[in-house]
Parts: C-alpha cells; sequence; structure tokens
C-alpha cells in the first residue's frame, strides 16, 4: 500500500484507543471482553461471536464464563489493604468467589509478589484450575502486619460464552491475509492493548482501500480464543495464504520477528525483508512452538504461514506481565511506527507478482522510453538499476520480492521500477 497518511495522527488515536481500554478488567471471558469489543467496533464494524461453555473445541473445553465486580482484602479495622478497585491486577485473574476472615498465615498462599521487582504488581492466571487469590508488590506483602482479615471475591464462574470479534475485509482474491491478536490481558498496555489498537487501525485503512487480498482480522481470547476459531472455521483456514498476530507493538524496543512454522513462507520473507531495509537493527526468531497464538495456527493440523511480528517480544522486556506495562510504557510515536512497518509489509504482499520481460533478448533502450538518465555516470542511480533488476529477473520464475532480495534493494523501489516497466510494454504479468 502506497502510505502518504498522517501517522503522527494514526499515531495518537491508537494511543487514546488503548488509554479508553486500559481500566477495563478482561480475561478469556466475560463482560470485559465484550466491552473491549464494543471500542473496537467504534472503529471498524466488527462481527461478535460467542462460543458458549461445555463447548469442545478440538482438545479443549470452552470454560465457564468469569465476571468479577469486587475484590479486596481488609484489615481489622475495615481498611482495604488490597483493592482491586485500585488496579485490576490484584485479583487473581478466573479467582472463584469468596468471602471469609482468616489469618495472615492462612491468607499468604493466596498471596502473589514479585521479590526482584518489590515496586510492582505481577499478573497472574487461574484458567483452567479453581482457585482465588490476591496480587500486591512485595513491598505491600512485606507491609502486612499479623491481623485477622477480612477476604472478598466478588466473582462469578457460571455457564456463558467464550467472546471474539472478527473483521473481514473482501478483496480480489479469495485468498486471505490472516492478523490476529489477544484481548483476553487486563490492564496491560503493551501486552496487548497496543496490538489491539493496531490491528483496528490497520484494518479500518485496509477496509478503506481495494486490496487484492481478502483480510481476516479476528480479536480473540488467547490460546483458547484461537483453538476456539480454528474448530469452527477450518475451510476457512485452508484459504489463509499469509497471516501476522500482532502483539507488543508500543514499545520502544527492536522490532522482533518470530518466524512461522514452515520458516521461509512469504510472509516470513515478506516481513525480514521489511525490516531489513526500515527498521535498522531488529532481532530474528525462529519457530518454537511456545509463545502467542501463531503456535496454534502453525500447529501441525493447520501449519499456516503465520508469524509473529512484535517490538521487545514477550518476556524479554521487564514490566512484561506486571502493573510497570502502563500507558506510560507505550507512545503515540512508537505504534505510528510499527503501524507503518505493518503497512509496508502488506504493500510487499499485495504486490508481490510473476512478470514476463517482453524483450527479452538484450536490453530494451530505456533512454528513448524516458526510463533512463541522459548522462552516463560510472554508478547507475538505484531507480535505473531497480529496473535493470526487474528486466532481468522477469522470466516468470522471479516474483518482484524474489527480485528485491536478489538485488538487495527496498521492494517499493523494485515494485515502481515494475510499473514504470508496465506503463511502457516491457513487461507483463505472467498467466
Amino acid at each position: 500500500m502506497d502510505d502518504k497518511r498522517d501517522m503522527a495522527a494514526l499515531g495518537k488515536a491508537m494511543y487514546d484507543m488503548a488509554a479508553r481500554m486500559y481500566p477495563i478488567c478482561r480475561s478469556i471471558t466475560g463482560d470485559g471482553v465484550r466491552s473491549t469489543l464494543k471500542i473496537v467496533s467504534q472503529v471498524i464494524p466488527l462481527q461478535v461471536h460467542e462460543v458458549p461453555s461445555g463447548a469442545q473445541v478440538f482438545d479443549w473445553v470452552v470454560p465457564r464464563e468469569w465476571n468479577v465486580r469486587d475484590a479486596y482484602v481488609a484489615n481489622s479495622r475495615g481498611e482495604r489493604v488490597i483493592d482491586f478497585k485500585k488496579h485490576n491486577l490484584h485479583v487473581l485473574n478466573y479467582s472463584s468467589p469468596i468471602n471469609a476472615t482468616m489469618s495472615l498465615a492462612e491468607l499468604k498462599p493466596h498471596l502473589f509478589s514479585l521479590p526482584d521487582k518489590p515496586d510492582w504488581i505481577p499478573y497472574r492466571t487461574s484458567y483452567y484450575r479453581e482457585n482465588w487469590g490476591f496480587c500486591l508488590s512485595h513491598k505491600a506483602l512485606l507491609a502486612l502486619p499479623e491481623d485477622q482479615y477480612t477476604v472478598v471475591i466478588d466473582s462469578t464462574l457460571e455457564p456463558g460464552a467464550l467472546t471474539y470479534g472478527e473483521y473481514y475485509v473482501r478483496g480480489e482474491l479469495a485468498d486471505e491475509v490472516l492478523i490476529s491478536c489477544h484481548i483476553c490481558h487486563p490492564s496491560l498496555a503493551n501486552d496487548n492493548l497496543s496490538g489491539i489498537a493496531l490491528a483496528s487501525h490497520l484494518a479500518r485503512l485496509l477496509g478503506d482501500a481495494r486490496p487484492r487480498y481478502s483480510y481476516r482480522f479476528v480479536f480473540i481470547p488467547g490460546t483458547i480464543g484461537s483453538i476456539a476459531w480454528l474448530s469452527r472455521n477450518e475451510e476457512t483456514a485452508q484459504r489463509i495464504k499469509h497471516g501476522l498476530v500482532v502483539v507488543c507493538v508500543g514499545d520502544g524496543g527492536k522490532f522482533t520477528y518470530k518466524k512461522s512454522r514452515r520458516g521461509n513462507a512469504v510472509i516470513d520473507r515478506a516481513v525480514l525483508h521489511v525490516l531489513s531495509h526500515e527498521a535498522g537493527e531488529f532481532n530474528q526468531i525462529e519457530f518454537y512452538p511456545y509463545g502467542y497464538d501463531e503456535r496454534q495456527y502453525c500447529s501441525p493440523g493447520f501449519n499456516l504461514a503465520v508469524g509473529s511480528l512484535s517490538r521487545t517480544t514477550h518476556g524479554e522486556y521487564p514490566q512484561y506481565h506486571t502493573s510497570a506495562d502502563d500507558l506510560d510504557l507505550i507512545s503515540p510515536r512508537n505504534l505510528a511506527e510499527s503501524l507503518q512497518v505493518y503497512l509496508k509489509v502488506v504493500d510487499v504482499i499485495e504486490h508481490d507478482r510473476i512478470y514476463i520481460n517482453q524483450n527479452p533478448k538484450c536490453e530494451p533502450q530505456l533512454g528513448k522510453r524516458g526510463l533512463y538518465g541522459g548522462v552516463g555516470a560510472t554508478a547507475r542511480p538505484a531507480n535505473e538499476m531497480a529496473l535493470l533488476w526487474v528486466l532481468n529477473l522477469s522470466d516468470g520464475s522471479h516474483s518482484l520480492l524474489d527480485i528485491a532480495e536478489r538485488a538487495n534493494m527496498p521492494f517499493e523501489q523494485i515494485k515502481h521500477a515494475a510499473k514504470a516497466l508496465l506503463g511502457c510494454g516491457l513487461l507483463r504479468a505472467a498467466d
């Protein structure tokens, strides 16, 4: 996609969207997910799906729906020493309800902190094993005196549904590009409010365009969401030719790309090509069967060409899964830079085609067609070298991405050269 958009305005819009979602307590099910999808629906016309609790999705079962209204620990004077209403990370996500009085010794096995990060609240979950608990800073834990504590978690675990959102952009081709992001984490800005905001705005930009591929955006709870989606969309999954999992795109770290299971799919090559020419230093990770939802899309029964493009990847920044992953960790500028990289990857996918040179016996005379400079030089300008590379390798077996990689030139230069050569009849699209 040729991008002439106001990236600063888009960066601010994405940041503002993340800020609106930040206070919501999300989980893999529940009203927090629905509230988040309502915000996404204000950017794109989202279709919302619900998979009922108890539904079999491959080897998994959709769990009961969890909602929490309040949670706290109060001392004997009635003062809340841990308060869910002050920060939703304070409650162990998916905690079962409790209303009891207990000693500090009885309470402590249900308290979680980070001794090496004493000022931060950790993010902890207990999705598939019934439990209850609270998270707090280690400083706050050490400051708790011996006392009788009132422990209240006003939550429900009841039959309900797993909720996810989907947005489809119809292109010229039925072949699809999948863009997936997880929506289950509570107040964690980089992981993954940044991904939700970027995916939403990328979807809106593509919805306003006329893409070659069709694009399917899914906003899903982590792991169980992608498993549920795949179980309900096996036929659709066969049309997915390229895909990316969007996560951790708001911090200022280096870009990181985790390859698909295939390792050398077009999406792998496209992302690495863009990063090599646009991002300066970046990190490249080979596929491994852990991480985010790419591991479900790349499971052997599907083996989709889906990688994951982030800034600093999960677990590699100190604020990961803590209260320090807040709105100060992300910025409009970083979000805009990440969106720009995603747009350039989309541009490669959209324009990577095979052409055939219509004048293959020796070089055609480009000067008389207005494509060559009039003054000879020892070193050819980049745009002229791009023309020569495209002509030389457009033999029906090399795509534009092949040519850009071979020439070690930005894809955009190769794309523009092909457009110029098409315009004067020296190229035609392969059948």
